[in-house]
């Protein structure tokens, strides 16, 4: 069973490039209202008028999800300016540290857990009340194809071990949730070319690892990396049905190991 998203809101972390720019726009298109949430107030901007073309409408929130306050009033803004959030995409994330682990600082590797998984908890445990109320809510928390094969990405714990806790929650919760109204899933969108891959084919093979350099650079190189929009489309695909608690792929023949 589908339901029309057409009049629902969205909140969309990191949404002003990549996945998350294309997501938004994806969602502008089945006539969502959204509110844009990153760091950067110019890409930001791009991505909201980008929706205005497509006759939407966005509201622009200057966030950095790692700082609790800034996440606090994020939602208390979303909330006040679309009049509510039925539908929260959970992609901003971060995948450094990288190189070897008894090289990385562990504050740092704190950090990116705390990016990747407690900023994502603490926004959907702000959001959830409501749509709990009103017995109807989307939760999507952008994952990786690294989880199902952890080893690939030696030189990246934090990022790894962050998307498995992710996935974790992500099922854990939807159980929790079941019968609710409220549908909770995560999606891992392939291998995408954004500007996370290009900041890690720019790093020193030296200092992140050979392996882990040449992996990524060879993707690039052999052209098998998919558009954001493609990986976009496969996710609003799924999004307005009552499926809850599932690992989504992007498809079946793309390749899964995001970033």
């Amino acid at each position: 069973m589908t339901t029309s998203l057409n009049g629902r809101t969205a909140l969309v972390t990191g949404a002003g490039r990549g996945i998350g720019r294309a997501i938004a726009l994806e969602l502008a298109k089945t006539g969502v209202r959204v509110a844009l949430v990153a760091r950067s107030h110019d890409e930001l901007t791009d991505s909201a008028a980008s929706v205005h073309e497509l006759g939407g409408t966005a509201v622009v929130i200057t966030a950095d999800v790692a700082d609790p306050d800034q996440l606090a009033r994020c939602a208390t803004r979303a909330r006040d300016e679309l009049g509510g959030v039925d539908i929260l995409i959970n992609n901003a994330a971060v995948v450094w540290p990288l190189g070897p682990s008894a090289e990385i600082d562990s504050t740092d590797w704190a950090a990116a857990i705390g990016v990747n998984v407690v900023a994502v908890a603490s926004l959907t445990f702000a959001l959830l009340p409501a749509m709990l109320e009103q017995k109807w809510g989307r939760i999507v928390n952008v994952s990786s194809g690294v989880v199902t094969r952890p080893a690939s990405m030696v030189g990246g714990n934090a990022y790894v071990t962050g998307k498995a806790a992710l996935e974790a929650h992500t099922v854990n919760l939807a159980a929790e949730l079941a019968d609710s109204g409220v549908a909770v899933n995560a999606f891992r969108p392939g291998s995408v070319d954004t500007a996370m891959q290009a900041w890690i084919r720019g790093q020193d093979p030296d200092r992140i690892g050979v392996n882990l350099h040449q992996r990524f650079s060879r993707s690039y190189a052999e052209g098998s990396l998919i558009t954001a929009e493609r990986s976009a489309r496969s996710l609003l695909d799924r999004l307005p049905g009552e499926e809850t608690g599932q690992i989504w792929d992007v498809t079946d023949s793309v390749s899964h190991s995001r970033p």
